[in-house]
Parts: structure tokens; sequence; C-alpha cells
């Protein structure tokens, strides 16, 4: 067989296809027997995953019904925040597999994880305000994907000792999974078991890490599907996300593979575009109803959201970006700038409502199967609502008034103790009193505090909370927030070199205050 166009060579030369697959079908029939230790395959609805999970129900399907005598595990994590189409595939496929496992007398056992609620994208980006993740802010992968995923295999490691995770992972995918894989294979303690180097007690088997794009397609088009699913409609569904809306089986080294298609999380900023999901739209009308899913997670992506965001950090604190910073210059934007904290109340708002208003979008425009789409979950909606209420203080409640809005209907989440919350007129006393936004802000969260400890018994921490305040909220500004900030950094600048005189005059005062 021809050397395909990344330069790897095909895993079914030489023996060729047959032969290969037979002798891989032997080496995992031989591991599931040699003992007890359950297994857990890895289950995305991508090829790769399929292609593993397909060759190890089949080696399993051979043996004897007496010899099927340890559990296989089917996990695949859903972020709940996956690509409709793709998300609908795969409990597709769980639920067929369900069937046909207990049909045919199998022992796999799917399962769908979903993060904690408290760990869910919407409730860190629109309840707590974590912007959108980036490179270097790329807090969603562990709490969405691998702290389901550990918890279940920690969990089953507690109850058996050990356990063999069986993955489609492969060198072919990029040059620093190769290096990885590699580098555990040096560890093995017998063939194809590699050390896991984050979960004790869990080995890992990768079948297909020497085969490539290519070669799991011809795998997929020749083999039968052991429980039921059509391997060809998998096939059209990479077609449809490539740019091109080709997909072909590569034959020589002048054909196109589709194997670069990548599915994920329809609101990921981790990528300038999501090319899958432009070409879904693209080459198939009747996917045009996940326009609005695109049009939000545009909005999501932009390059500098500072505008967006408070000019101080999650806990209150201001901070100048260390590396801009440069004592006794001006303190321009193109050498001073603080590092913005969590999206402000406004674009919280915003974005539930845009997140609601697309809902609503899809499910009009879409076909029968997304009807009742849920792009974000009551018990999201309701956590959103207690952080906004209880943590951050905002004591108007605009959760259900947004929702109603939005949606057209009352929102139908649990109510709030009165004792937590303020009326409409209310508020609206408090922000007439106020004067500023500065102050409203201010109030408004001393008296969430107070509402916070007005009901227990012991008031320890109150002091402290009621400070942590009054220093969040002391400066008039953002500007006025650099400028302080900035002086603080040339004072401490300074009496680290043993020189105040390198200290302006306004600067002066600040030696005592922090009590140098």
């Amino acid at each position: 067989m021809a050397e395909r166009q990344n330069g790897r060579k095909s895993a079914f030369d030489g023996p060729g296809f047959k032969e290969t697959v037979r002798h891989l079908l032997d080496e995992i029939q031989e591991l599931y027997l040699y003992d007890g230790i359950p297994w857990v395959i890895g289950y995305s609805g991508g090829k790769d995953s399929t292609a593993t999970l397909q060759l190890v129900w089949t080696a399993v399907r051979e043996l004897p019904a007496h010899h099927r005598h340890k559990p296989v595990y089917v996990i695949s994590t859903d972020t709940l925040v996956e690509n409709p189409i793709v998300a609908s595939w795969v409990n597709h496929s769980l639920e067929a597999m369900r069937v046909a496992a207990d049909r045919d007398g199998m022992p796999f056992q799917p399962h769908r994880l979903i993060p904690d609620v408290s760990n869910s994208f919407w409730v860190n980006l629109i309840g707590k305000g974590y912007p959108a993740p980036r490179p270097r802010f790329r807090w969603c992968t562990e709490r969405l994907k691998i702290n389901p995923s550990n918890k279940f295999i920690t969990d089953l490691v507690r109850r058996s000792g050990e356990t063999i995770l069986v993955l489609g992972t492969r060198k072919a995918e990029s040059a620093a999974r190769a290096r990885t894989m590699e580098k555990h294979a040096r560890h093995r303690s017998r063939a194809r078991l590699s050390p896991n180097s984050t979960l004790p007690n869990c080995m890992i088997f990768s079948p297909v890490e020497d085969w490539s794009n290519d070669d799991v397609w011809l795998y997929l088009m020749q083999a039968e599907n052991p429980w039921g699913y059509n391997n060809k409609d998998l096939l059209g569904m990479y077609q449809g996300a490539s740019e091109d809306g080709e997909c072909p089986l590569v034959v020589d080294t002048t054909t196109p593979s589709c194997g670069d298609s990548r599915f994920g999380c329809w609101v990921c900023t981790m990528v300038e575009q999501d090319k899958s999901m432009q070409a879904m739209i693209q080459n198939d009308e009747e996917k045009l109803w996940m326009g609005p899913l695109l049009d939000l997670r545009n909005q999501l992506g932009v390059a500098d959201d500072r505008e967006r965001r408070d000019f101080r950090r999650m806990n209150g604190l201001v901070q100048i970006v260390a590396s801009k910073y440069k004592p006794q210059k001006s303190d321009s934007d193109e050498e001073v700038r603080l590092v913005h904290g969590p999206y402000t109340q406004e674009w919280r708002i915003r974005w539930l409502t845009k997140l609601l208003e697309a809902q609503t979008l899809v499910r009009k425009l879409g076909p029968t199967e997304v009807k009742d789409l849920e792009l974000i979950t009551l018990p999201e909606l309701q956590e959103i609502r207690r952080i906004w209420v209880s943590e951050k203080h905002e004591l108007e409640d605009a959760l259900p008034g947004i929702y109603e809005k939005a949606l057209g209907e009352p929102f139908p989440g649990r109510c709030l103790d009165d004792s937590y919350t303020f009326g409409s007129e209310e508020m609206e006393l408090l922000k007439d009193l106020s004067k500023t936004p500065e102050v409203f802000a201010l109030a408004r969260e001393l008296l969430g505090v107070e509402q916070k400890f007005r009901t227990q018994t012991r008031r320890s921490g109150l002091f402290k909370e009621l400070e942590s305040s009054l220093r969040k909220h002391f400066y008039e500004n953002e500007e006025d927030a650099k400028t302080r900030a900035l002086s603080i950094a040339n004072l401490k600048q300074a009496v680290s070199q043993g020189d105040v005189s390198l200290l302006t005059e306004s600067e002066l005062p600040l030696l005592s205050a922090e009590e140098i």
C-alpha cells in the first residue's frame, strides 16, 4: 500500500488488512483473558474511539460466553456544550450499545458522564464570570472533560484495585502525541500496556497507536459495526465537517483525507475559527439552524475582551501586567495595563440573554430532533442564580426576568429566600441614593454581606468580608486603580533599591500607609 500524505506508512503494509486486524483481535483477546482487571474504554463518537471500541467489542464477542468474565465500561464525557450533531450521535450510540450488549450477553456497560454543575462551562462563564478560555487561561478542559472521567476511573480503581484504560490515541495525530506515547512505551510492564502518568493503578492500552488516519477509515468501512450503527453515517458526518465537503478513502498520495476534521465544544475559543461547524452549515442547508450557535461562539471569541471585564481580579485585587511594568515611565496603555478579571455584571447578563435567545432560535429553526434542545440546563441556571445573589451580592435577582423575557415563560426554578433579595423598587431607590454606579455597587455588596451573616448564630468573618468589600470598591474607576497600583509598584521598587528619592511627591505618603 502506498505511503500516506503525512509521511507515515500504513499499518496494513506487509501482512495486509485481514492479517493485521486478525493479529490485533488475537492480541486483544489474550490481554482480556490474562487477568480479572476491568477495562474502561474512552468513547467520543469520533473515528478513532469508534475503531478502538469496535475492535475490542469484536474480539470479546468471538470469545465463548463463559470467558466474557469481566466488565468493559464504555465512558463518554458530555461537556454539555458539545456540537449538538455529535452529541446526538454519541447519545444514540450509547443507547444502541446498551441494547446490543443486553441482547448478545456482552459485558459492555455504556456510561454518559457530565461535569458537576459547579464545574460546567456556563456556570463558570456566566455565573462566576470567567472569561472565554484562551491558551494562557484554559480553565475548561480539566473541569469539563478530565475531572468526570478521572472520577469514574478513580472510583473504579478504589473498588477493583486496578483498571486498564483503552484509548484510541494514535502517534500519527501529531508529533507531540507521538513523543508522549513513545516516552510512556519505554516503561511498559508488558506488551501494549503503558503507565498512566496521572492516575495510579491505571494502565493504558492503545490498540490503534500505529494506525494512520486512512487505516482507521479503511477498517471502519470494511468491518461491520457490532452494535448496529452504520459507520458510513460516521463518514458522512466527517464529510459534512470538512471545508470542501470531501471525505474519500485514500488510495494514493494525491487523494485528500478527512482525517483532520475535528469535533468538539461548539463554544470553543481555543481556536480562531470553528471550521467544522462552519463546514456543516456551508455543506448542508438543513443545518442552517446551527447559525445562532456559531454567531454566539464568534462573539465569545474576540481577541481583546478587556472592556467586557472588571479591572479587578476575581478576588477584588488590582494587578499590573508584570511584563509591561516599567517604573518611572508614563502609565499609558502601551506600557502599563491592569490584569482584567471576570466579566462585569452587564456582560454576564448579556451572555445569558444571548444564550437563551440562541436556544429559542435553534428550537424554532431546527428539525424535530432539536425542538427540545437545551443549550443550558435548569440546574446550571439555578446555580448561576445562586452565585449572582449569594456570592456576587447582586440582590436584584435578575435571572428569572432574563429567562422570562428570552423564552416567554416563567422561570421554573425554585424560589430564593426573599430575605436575600431586594425588589425592583428597593433597588431603584438604592441607585438614586447612591448617586454613582461605584457607590451603588459598594452599597449593594455591603447589604449582601450583611444579609449573608444576618441569620447566623456566630457571625465570625463578617468584618473580614466587609473590609474586603471596601477594599474592592475603593477605586473611583479603572484609571484611578491603575494610577494607585503603579504608585505602589514604584514604592516597592524604590524601597528594594533603598532610594526613596525615586518616588514622586504623591507617592511619598504611601510609605507610612505600607508600614515600610
